[in-house]
């Protein structure tokens, strides 16, 4: 029981980790299953009366001759080499001491004694295997066969008789994956139909329209064609407005190619401080115009942030614009705080506005683009922004509460995750 509440936590974690923005419920689902496993050896400990130190199985075998019941081990080993979640430990040289039934699987092989065995498969995989530390996970590619698939790796590191150990959860999600690309795409179609219909049928409908009246001159071309003045500014009036529509749908065309041409970051370390204030210098006018007070917070003062600086100012300057234009025209007190901090997993930058907020079936669809809640936008400014801070080994997420506000959290992870 205890090894399947281990496997859906790692579900659970999964599912937070490909959601990209829960990174409070990752960290919170990790400590979970951190939990889980420490009490799972305090529960082998207790049952088996095996000594914490014993971190091979001959090592446990040698405590049984002592007086420990064989059956209880061979039915805890049973367990572990039944869970639906691949499991794999290993020593610091990469020797290992247990692949479970589900870990042979997913490998699509029998006997493995190091690590180093599985490149055959993918060096990434090996590397992965070695470097990730407590917590630290990953996502790998591997193809078997010419079949492509997916695995979500996990590790804990555990420190048995002196030694370090690794244990290593591995689960192919590329059913998961192949779902979650099914319904962007059918988000995505479903928006582009949306705003392609919109253009489309005014400018057909008003192209019939002007064809009518064209037409019955020319049916008539044996009499003098008289066009009446108001019959002509519907036909000039229809004529402008295909023009209009035309040119709005060479805009959302031209905006979806800009979806597909992110330049590759050229990363630098820029101070957290000189990347806000160059934004909110740049915003100056536009914040005083709309009668906004922008605030700013940096803990610590000189911390420093490894990105892009124009990619993460477009990704600011967006954020910051859709605060502006979130304000009720009614509302006399409008303020902005950016809020940037850093701590050892990860660096954040937040947006929080006290605008007019975002309702909970708008939220949704905030990061799709071309998906807009205002009159004007193009709808690409946060699907861009998202994509960005993939660039950047980080995600953003957005909190809202109708009448009191907003806040984009741009997260910064630190290293490999």
């Amino acid at each position: 029981m205890r090894i399947a509440v281990i496997a859906l936590t790692v579900l659970l974690l999964a599912y937070f980790v490909f959601r990209h923005g829960d990174f409070i419920n990752e960290i919170l689902v990790i400590a979970l299953l951190v939990f889980q496993v420490i009490s799972l050896l305090k529960f082998i400990e207790k049952q088996m009366g095996i000594s914490p130190s014993a971190n091979t199985e001959a090592d446990i075998m040698a405590t049984n001759q002592s007086g420990l019941s064989s059956e209880k081990f061979q039915y805890l080993k049973t367990i572990v080499q039944h869970a639906a979640v691949g499991l794999i430990t290993f020593d610091q040289k990469g020797q290992i001491q247990i692949m479970n039934i589900a870990a042979r699987k997913l490998f699509r092989m029998q006997e493995v004694k190091n690590i180093e065995e599985l490149s055959i498969l993918s060096q990434h995989l090996v590397d992965s295997l070695k470097n990730l530390k407590t917590g630290g996970r990953d996502l790998i590619r591997v193809e078997f066969n010419g079949e492509e698939t997916y695995l979500s790796v996990y590790a804990i590191e555990l420190s048995l008789k002196n030694k370090t150990f690794k244990l290593v959860s591995i689960q192919n999600i590329k059913t998961e994956l192949e779902e979650m690309e099914m319904d962007a795409w059918q988000n995505l179609i479903r928006v582009l139909t949306h705003e392609i219909m919109n253009s489309v049928t005014p400018i057909s409908s008003l192209a019939s329209t002007a064809d009518q009246e064209v037409m019955h001159c020319l049916d008539n071309s044996n009499e003098i064609c008289e066009i009446k003045e108001e019959d002509l500014r519907e036909i000039h009036l229809a004529i402008q407005t295909i023009q209009r529509r035309s040119e709005g749908l060479i805009k959302f065309v031209s905006d979806f190619r800009n979806l597909t041409r992110i330049p590759v970051p050229t990363l630098q370390q820029i101070k957290a401080t000189d990347l806000i204030e160059h934004v909110v210098v740049l915003l100056k006018k536009e914040l005083e115009e709309h009668g906004v007070n922008i605030q700013s917070k940096i803990t610590p003062e000189n911390f420093e942030l490894h990105i892009d600086p124009e990619l993460i100012q477009q990704v600011l300057i967006n954020l910051i614009k859709n605060a502006i234009q979130a304000f009720d025209p009614e509302q006399k007190e409008r303020s902005i705080r950016i809020i940037a901090q850093e701590t050892r997993q990860a660096a954040t930058i937040e947006i929080e506005d006290n605008g007019a907020g975002i309702d909970d079936e708008a939220i949704k669809k905030v990061f799709i683009p071309f998906f807009t809640t205002k009159k004007s936008g193009s709808g690409i400014g946060l699907s861009l922004s998202r994509q960005i801070m993939r660039q950047h080994n980080g995600y953003i997420n957005v909190t809202s509460q109708i009448d009191e506000g907003t806040t984009f959290i741009l997260t910064f992870r630190k290293g490999k995750s």
